[in-house]
């Protein structure tokens, strides 16, 4: 149950604090009732090995100390079970994975040598969203004790139960304010105020770097990112998304068919049979305008299904309604983590063909940086809520008010975006200088793999300038990103000892593609690797620039008309003196030729 009314105090720009008794769930619409089979999941109060949620009759979720404490007993009680400790939170927190094998693995680089395929499912990247971590632990359970250990005959199950360990304990009833339950919610971000689910790319955390060993590691054959959403109200219960849905873009297209036309129906019919309401990924046009449809369209790779897709590993955003109850939420995630372990193991032989056609693909192009306006529509008859509008005198617009009752909203539109924002060709290889070690570091998180010239080689390559860089102007994920557009030249040059070598004919090719082109929106550059290249470190003062810049006028006549135009078309730039020299000085032999020179160059 929830605890006693708390009182909230809001402190105004006056000084004046103004309290409001509420209770956390008082200003949540209501929730249609909701009975289902998968009820029958639940342990008697007495079961030896009830889990902590199901003693609150799956309102209440355990602390990180008394969830990992469950576990061990687990493991050691049972001979399928194993815990291990894959990494650690920058608080210090030890991150651990959770085994559940026929032949008792208790080290996940044994996974691979099983011969079994593996199932990698990861509950609490945003802990407030922690619907994965019980129900992991119920089938984990049932795994052990419940009469369910022939799952594991065909495949192997590993849970990280809660991803973001410190986020996790930073817990409290006013943490998620849109969500139906647990009564005690983590925090979306970590102790470094890091949203992991913008971090795939980059990998800048721990937690992350820890995650992506673990799956270079374990080497899993479907990976499951275990959500809760938010947004509108409607119907559906259990939501999941991945690239290749109904045959559209995937950068793994034999994976994405394969989910799309085994997993999902299994997952659909699993759940229907449970009593649930399962449903593609939804995400409103406008929240407050259900009539503009829903929108819909590859994600980033700095998203966990998108980098999944990129690296040629299956993978499913899977995002709870917030709006459900917590029991309702934690029951149909169980039955989607067992149908999804039961479908892996049938169904191995052809995920993994499917993954060696995608892992030996080598595309002429790369599609990147979606986003934009859709360029396509759809219809849906959408299973939704009835809501009333009315205006807010608080946000001076009309707002929506959901009334709980399920109402199906025939042929509503859903916009589509079929085009990225561009397509890179493909290189034989990148060289990066020996002096980007945090950008080679980051490569060696992913599992990329690189050769070092053990002595200087002179070759042709291509090499990029920026072209117009725009640095953020507001930090986002701790990094200021940068947008550019870049001009190509061809260069003779002489690479030194210690430069690595990146090819793009390895299976994480195209993964090596979207981190080390600059104009890739989630590549390194773009994440503020190498911001150092963006400054000029010489200068010239104006007693050599203006008489250098007079003779340049008297002997270029072409230059002269072009500075000429520039200052009638800018007259910012014609009242600025050292902008003027500025614009000289780089059309110079004097100028720097590194300025603006991005330093990973490329192999056509």
């Amino acid at each position: 149950m929830l605890r006693p009314l708390l009182t909230a105090v809001l402190l105004l720009v006056g000084g004046s604090p103004v309290t409001a008794d509420v209770s956390p769930q008082d200003l949540l619409p209501p929730a249609p009732p909701w009975t289902g089979a998968s009820e029958a999941l639940i342990v008697a109060a007495n079961h030896p090995w009830i889990t902590p949620a199901e003693t609150t009759g799956l309102t209440d979720t355990p602390n990180y100390d008394d969830t990992i404490a469950w576990l061990r007993k687990l493991a050691e009680a049972s001979p399928f079970i194993s815990l291990q400790a894959f990494g650690r939170t920058p608080q210090g927190r030890p991150l651990y994975a959770v085994m559940a094998t026929r032949d008792g693995v208790d080290d996940v680089r044994r996974l691979p040598a099983t011969g079994r395929p593996t199932l990698l499912a990861q509950a609490g990247i945003h802990s407030g969203e922690i619907d994965g971590k019980d129900a992991g632990l119920m089938l984990l359970r049932d795994l052990a004790f419940g009469g369910k250990s022939a799952l594991l005959d065909k495949a192997n199950f590993l849970l990280v139960p809660v991803f973001n360990a410190d986020g996790h304990e930073r817990s409290s009833e006013w943490n998620r304010p849109n969500q139906r339950g647990p009564v005690h919610q983590g925090w979306r971000t970590t102790a470094q105020n890091l949203n992991l689910n913008r971090d795939y790319m980059k990998a800048a955390a721990p937690e992350m770097r820890a995650m992506l060993q673990l799956i270079r590691l374990a080497q899993p054959s479907l990976y499951l990112d275990l959500h809760v959403t938010d947004g509108i109200d409607y119907q559906y219960d259990i939501t999941y998304g991945f690239h290749g849905w109904g045959g559209k873009f995937a950068w793994s297209p034999r994976s994405g068919q394969w989910l799309d036309e085994v997993w999902r129906p299994a997952m659909d019919s699993a759940l229907q049979s449970a009593g649930h309401i399962p449903g593609r990924l939804i995400f409103a046009v406008n929240d407050r305008d259900l009539t503009q449809g829903i929108g819909e369209g590859p994600a980033d790779p700095r998203f966990s299904s998108a980098y999944g897709d990129l690296r040629h590993l299956p993978t499913v955003l899977v995002e709870n309604h917030s709006l459900k109850p917590y029991r309702q939420r934690v029951l149909g995630t169980y039955v989607l983590l067992e149908a999804s372990l039961r479908t892996l193991g049938d169904h191995a032989a052809a995920l993994q063909a499917a993954l060696a056609t995608d892992r030996a693909a080598r595309p002429a192009t790369l599609a990147l940086n979606w986003g934009g306006q859709p360029d396509s529509q759809s219809t849906m008859d959408f299973l939704g809520i009835a809501y009333e509008e009315y205006v807010s005198p608080a946000s001076g617009t009309t707002e929506v008010r959901w009334l709980g009752t399920p109402k199906t909203y025939r042929n509503l539109p859903v916009r589509v975006l079929t085009k990225p924002g561009i397509e890179l060709r493909r290189p034989k290889a990148y060289y990066v200088p020996i002096t980007e070690r945090d950008v080679l570091a980051t490569l060696e998180a992913h599992g990329i793999q690189m050769e070092t010239l053990p002595a200087p080689v002179t070759r042709t390559l291509e090499q990029y300038r920026l072209v117009n860089p725009k640095v953020g102007a507001m930090p986002f994920e701790g990094r200021h990103l940068i947008t550019t557009q870049v001009a190509a030249e061809a260069v003779t040059v002489t690479l030194p000892a210690a430069t690595v070598r990146v090819s793009t004919d390895q299976p994480l090719g195209d993964l090596a593609i979207a981190l080390l082109e600059p104009e890739s929106k989630d590549s390194l550059f773009a994440w503020g690797f190498m911001p150092e290249i963006l400054q000029r470190t010489e200068y010239v003062e104006g007693y050599v620039l203006a008489p250098l810049a007079e003779r340049m006028l008297a002997e270029n006549p072409a230059l002269k008309s072009a500075f000429e135009a520039k200052l009638a078309a800018e007259p910012e730039f014609a009242g600025n003196p050292n902008a003027r020299l500025s614009w000289f000085y780089s059309r110079s032999k004097f100028a720097d030729t590194h300025y603006l020179l991005y330093p990973v160059r490329m192999e056509r």
